[in-house]
Parts: structure tokens; sequence; C-alpha cells
């Protein structure tokens, strides 16, 4: 790999005798600051991009290098989609208010997209702005490289770690180390498919570890500083829970950089994968031999030579920042509420959780649907600057954690929100609405599932919602089977689909019930044997919340409800809402999907996330 040209305010770490990582790169210790950046590569993508533009390149051998930049082509012709990581969801006000810039002069619908994996998405950049828009937020420290494509995506992690009850160490400094090793390594390059990571603070398990490719638990053993590491977890086509592959691994010696550098190689090497690429994922693998037969695999492979020739001490790649000698100071002269009391106890009630440092809190935003306008952006930033020392992440729930604010300042926070039209209480809660971009972009995408969301979402607020059970349960959709939305795993989850009717047809969904993620506990739900109208869902989410609540036993969660009476109560009572539907006057608005004004018709192109 050839050195990298950095701004010369990076301080550059000690090289490593025979890393992979290039020990000229020089890393930088500032929120969103985690993936070196190579100008060269932007100059590289000015060249490749003008010369497929000019007919000299073919798409075919354009679209792998655009992947690895963070160029995902969209299902509207001549526009792509540009997807920025953020590590473990961390981002500052300089980066925020590049998103404004990127949001407002480049993306015609004015927003950027939060998405379940801590990233931000712009859609319908046209090819040649796309260099623009990544210079630009390079220019904040931010990358977009390996964001798409068969590589080790975005390395997601828990919003809370370093700041939540219970955690016995910090995991982001290893996350961080993690990113930086194996960006732009050549053993994961071209992958038989995408590779998916996630750190995690607490045995709670907020960054869902057992749905990846790769997953890490803090441990603590007689002192010394560990993970538990799960493999073969995933979701869309065969959903699998992961198991653990190892119950302790050391970090700081960086054993934990070995062992998953020895789970890509034999991962790598797995060409009966590559044949099919809808069967490419370790889970596969994993599923076929047995996790006790692939534990045998990467012991074999920690034997091999390659792991004499390089230091994997991750000391020079570590994320280290103090972030508490940042906090914003002691409020001269905080607000209170003065007649708004029950909607500020509200949102404090629900968006609101201490630190484990004394007289600080996180506040999660709550981000309908992800999607933020420049000015929203700005304002964000502008309070991230004012009250929490400029620290923040990105969740998988589409919402933003704001970290370090002084209890003192809660309720200013809140009015700023407010100001906003951020302040809405009920962050992860029944309407904070989980979902895919669906066919406002994808490819892949065969029903509108922002539109859905949105109708989902206004259909639940409706029902004044009070009761603290109902008010647990979650609701996840995505626009195709893929689950991008993470369907699989909501309490209540859809899946786009289609339903026939004569040579018409009209967007559905498949429901399922009993997802949950939280508390440690994964489990996918359950399929309810009907399949709905995509302008029928609000209605069967109305009556599937009342049956729960007029059918469960004293203080029974929805899940535990789903358990014991199983999926076919919901079958029942949104029968009716399956029955077919002729095509006439009356009904024409079953045959134009959500926030849609055509007639639907599938249109699935071919997906590039195997390209």
């Amino acid at each position: 790999m050839e050195p990298s040209a950095l701004q010369s305010t990076e301080q550059k770490p000690k090289g490593r005798k025979g890393s992979l990582t290039n020990p000229e790169v020089a890393y930088e210790n500032v929120p969103g600051h985690i993936i070196p950046i190579i100008e060269r590569e932007f100059d590289d993508f000015d060249s490749r991009a003008g010369s497929f533009l000019s007919g000299k390149e073919t798409e075919e051998q354009f679209i792998g290098f655009r992947l690895k930049q963070g160029v995902y082509g969209q299902r509207q012709p001549d526009v792509q989609m540009i997807r920025v990581k953020l590590p473990f969801g961390g981002v500052n006000p300089e980066q925020m208010e590049a998103f404004a810039e990127v949001a407002e002069r480049y993306a015609p619908m004015r927003k950027g997209h939060i998405t379940t994996r801590q990233n931000f998405q712009f859609h319908h950049i046209p090819l040649p702005q796309a260099a623009e828009v990544i210079r630009m937020i390079s220019a904040s420290g931010l990358s977009s490289r390996e964001a798409c494509g068969n590589t080790v995506r975005n390395v997601t992690g828990d919003p809370l770690a370093g700041v939540t009850e219970g955690e016995l160490f910090d995991i982001t400094p290893y996350a961080g180390a993690f990113v930086r090793y194996f960006v732009r390594n050549e053993v994961c390059q071209l992958l038989p498919r995408k590779f998916k990571v996630a750190f995690t603070a607490t045995d709670e398990d907020r960054a869902i570890t057992l749905i990846h490719d790769l997953g890490f638990l803090p441990r603590l053993r007689d002192g010394v500083k560990g993970v538990e590491v799960r493999t073969g977890g995933g979701t869309s086509i065969m959903a699998r829970v992961g198991s653990a592959l190892f119950d302790f691994v050391e970090v700081d010696n960086g054993d934990y950089l070995k062992v998953s550098e020895a789970v890509l190689r034999i991962f790598d090497r797995q060409e009966d994968l590559r044949a099919n690429r809808q069967r490419a994922r370790i889970k596969f693998m994993i599923d076929r031999i047995g996790i006790d037969a692939f534990r045998d695999l990467v012991e074999q492979e920690l034997e091999g030579d390659w792991v004499g020739e390089r230091d994997f001490t991750p000391d020079p790649l570590l994320f280290i920042d103090d972030e508490q000698a940042n906090a914003p100071p002691v409020p001269l002269s905080p607000g209170s509420p003065n007649g708004d009391g029950r909607e500020f106890d509200r949102f404090v009630a629900s968006n609101v959780r201490p630190q484990r440092q004394e007289g600080f809190s996180t506040i999660e935003v709550k981000v309908p649907r992800g999607d933020l306008t420049p000015e929203q952006f700005r304002g964000i930033a502008a309070i991230m600057r004012d009250h929490t020392g400029g620290y923040a992440r990105t969740s998988i729930q589409q919402n933003i954690v704001l970290r370090w604010v002084r209890d003192g300042s809660i309720y200013d926070v809140w009015r700023r929100l407010e100001e906003l039209d951020l302040g809405e209480p009920g962050a992860h809660e029944v309407t904070d609405v989980v979902s895919c971009p669906g066919t406002d972009s994808c490819k892949l995408g065969i029903t509108s599932s922002m539109g859905l969301n949105e109708a989902v979402q206004e259909r639940v607020g409706s029902m004044g919602i009070e009761d603290p059970l109902t008010r647990r349960i979650h609701i996840k959709m995505s626009g195709c089977p893929n689950g991008c939305g993470q369907h699989h795993l909501g309490t209540i989850g859809f899946s786009g689909a289609s339903i026939k009717v004569g040579d018409r047809q009209i967007p559905a969904y498949i429901a399922h019930v009993g997802g949950r993620y939280e508390g440690g506990v994964v489990a996918y739900g359950e399929r309810v044997k009907v399949r709905l109208p995509a302008k029928r869902v609000p209605e069967a989410v109305e009556r599937w919340i009342r049956l729960y609540e007029s059918e469960r036993q004293e203080g029974e969660p929805f899940n535990d409800f789903v358990d014991r009476v199983g999926p076919e109560p919901f079958a029942v009572a949104a029968k009716d809402l399956s029955l077919p539907i002729e095509f006439n006057l009356e009904s024409l608005q079953h045959f134009i999907d959500w926030s849609r004004t055509d007639p639907y018709r599938v249109e699935r192109g071919e997906g590039e996330c195997a390209v």
C-alpha cells in the first residue's frame, strides 16, 4: 500500500513492523475521525468516474471500484446513493454541518438518512457530483471508504459505550482500532460477500451482536480485559442468531484482531460461497459445518505463518479520547419548565438516561424515519457545541444520542429540539417506527417502506397510547425480504411483498410478531399467515395492539403474549384485511403505494450488495 497524503495537523502513531495497516497512516483521536483520509483515492474516483461517463469503462468494470468508495447505484437511473461510514455512530458538530451542506447542495430531497447501521446516506446524487460530495465530507474527517461492496462494512456499536452503567470497560477504543486495522486491509477487499461487525458495551447488547458476522462483548478475567467473540448471525434470507466462537479473547495484546483476521481469511477462501451470491454470507458456512467445526478452523488458521509476520498490538490504533475532559461546564442560568412541565416530564421519562458519570445524562433524539433536513443538521450541531462538548452518536434505531448533557441543561436542550421539530418523546418506543428507504431509492425495494412508516406512525400516534407495556412495542419494516429495516427483530415487523390481482399488482406486506433484541436476548419474529395490502397495514397494527391489550395477562409484555398464544390470533384478527381486492374506482387506492401517485407494479432491479 502506498503512503497517504494527510493533513499535517494529524498525529502520527508509531509504525508497526509488518502490519497490513499502513504504518505511515496518521490517526486523529477526535470524534468522527476514525478512518484515515487518503486524498489519492478522490483523484482516482474522479478519473474512474470520468472514464465511465465517457464510455471508456463499462459499468461492470466501474461498479466494484465505485462501491468501495461508498457510492451505491439507485433504482433511478443516473443518480447514486452515497453512504458515509460512522464507526460506532460517532459524529461531531463540524460533520453535522458538512452533512447539512451535502443535503442542501446535492440531495434533491434535502435530507440525510440515518441507517440501521449508524451510517448517514444521501440519495439521488448525480455521479459527476459524487466526488465533490466525498471530498466535502472528507474535509470534516469522515470517509465513505468500504461503506458498500464485499468488504468489512461500517463497524457499529452501542451509542452509550463509555457512559453506561454496568460496563466493565469502555469498548470504544478497541472498536476504533478494529476499524483502523481492517479498512483498506488487503485481507478483506474482495470477500465472498459483505461482512458486518458490532461492538457492544454490556450484556444488554444494544448493538445486537448476535445478528452480525462478528460481534464483541466486553469481558474481564483476572483483571485482564477481553471480549467474548460471536459469529454466524445475520438477517435477510435464512435469518440466523449467532453463536459464541470464543468466550474470552484478550484485547490489549491484539488477540481480538488476530482472531478476527483468522475468521476473515477463512471466509475469503470459501469459493463455494462465491458461487451463489444469495448464499455467500459466513452464516451459511457456519450453519452447514457447525460452530465447533468452524472454531477448529479458526484455531488451525491461527497457527499459520501470517501470524508471526506482524505485531497485532492495538496501541497505535486505539481510539483514545477523554470525553469527560471536554464535557460542557455547569450552566450558569439553566431553564426550567414553565407551563410545559407535563410534556417535558414525558420527554425525560422516555428519551433521557443518566450516565454513570454523576451529573450527566444522554438524550436520545427521536428522528422520524431517520431523516434530517439541513436546518436540523445545523441545529443539532449547535446544540452539540453548547451542551455536549461536541459528542453524539447515531443509533441503530435511526436516532441520535446526545452525550454529556449536564442534568441542569436537559430542559434547555429539549426546548431547542422542540424548535427543530425533534423534541417528541417516545424514543425507542411504539411510535418510533424503523424502516429502510425501500422504493424511494433501493434497487431491491418492492414497496414504499418509508411511506408505510409515516402512515403507521401517524396511526399509532393517534391511538394516544399511555400504557407502559404497550409503549415497549417496537415496529420495524423493510421494503423487501432482505431486512435492512430489521423487520425480523420487530415486536411487530413487516417485509415488502406484492399481491397479484388479474393483470395488476397490489403493494403488500408479510407480517411477523414476537421479534426481540433487548436485554441480551435475540429472537426473530414468527410469521403471521396473512399477506396484507399495504394500505391496510396501519389498521392491522391497531387491531393487533388492541388484541394484545384486551387479552394479555396481568403485566404480560407483548412478546410473552406472543409466546403464549402464537401468531394465529393475529392472523384471525386481520383475516378480513387480507381478503382479495377487485380493481375498480372504489378500490383504486389499494393499487397505489404509500406516498405514491402512480399505479403500483413491482420493479425490482439487480442489487449491488454482492457485486
